[in-house]
């Protein structure tokens, strides 16, 4: 094993609490912050599904959250400027990071190449990582690839990219689902429990639901079973 990639919203970083932090801090109190972050974040695997059906070109996250967080405004009958709705979708490349995340991933750092392996574009997994302090080695995302997961060429394109074969690679995420369509490239796989990334009313992804590589609760518990 050589690299160890990761998925970053919800896995490495709390999207929900620091969106509903600055939903609250641009939209004022009165909007039900948590809930219009639920909101936005459910608009994010149609919105990147209309590129992965070819319904329309490779189009980065940046847009696709802008043109998403659009809808929620409207829905939520918020009238905000265009620089304050710039700001507002800038938030995604803000996000906090779980306490577990950086210690984890210093410790990982010392034996393995880490990066992340995300939907983000690289400018918002830049400003994140700056943001964030995440020590990655590389910042990789969907822009150099032109894939979203669980495309195959998200997983295979980002391996070549690192001059490494799939088997010296492992997927590191909080998603059944993004581990299953790695393991399907031969990937190495590993589950990180992450039961308050929607909420304390989540119900997916509670737990490993494969015989995943490795099944743990935090990236630290992972950095201990690899030896870091």
């Amino acid at each position: 094993m050589k690299a160890l990639l990761f998925d970053v919203f919800g896995t490495v970083v709390d999207w929900r609490t620091s969106i509903a932090h600055e939903v609250h801090e641009i939209c004022g109190s009165g909007v039900e912050s948590l809930r219009f972050a639920d909101r936005w974040r459910s608009l994010y695997q149609p919105a990147m599904e209309q590129v992965r059906s070819g319904q329309r070109p490779f189009t980065r996250l940046d847009v696709l959250h802008l043109e998403s967080l659009r809808t929620v405004l409207s829905e939520f009958e918020i009238d905000l400027d265009a620089d304050a709705t710039t700001t507002l979708n800038l938030a995604w490349h803000r996000l906090e990071p779980w306490p577990d995340s950086v210690p984890g991933l210093t410790r990982l750092r010392t034996d393995f190449i880490i990066a992340p392996l995300s939907n983000g574009n690289i400018s918002l997994l830049l400003d994140m990582a700056k943001h964030a302090g995440l020590p990655w080695d590389a910042i990789l995302g969907a822009e150099p690839v032109q894939a979203y997961k669980p495309m195959p060429d998200a997983y295979l394109r980002t391996a070549d990219i690192l001059g490494l074969r799939p088997d010296e690679c492992m997927m590191v995420a909080a998603h059944n689902s993004d581990l299953a369509a790695a393991a399907d490239c031969g990937f190495a796989t590993a589950f990180v429990a992450r039961p308050l990334e929607h909420g304390p009313s989540q119900t997916t992804d509670l737990a490993a639901e494969s015989e995943w590589t490795y099944s743990v609760d935090s990236i630290e518990a992972l950095a201990t079973h690899l030896g870091c």
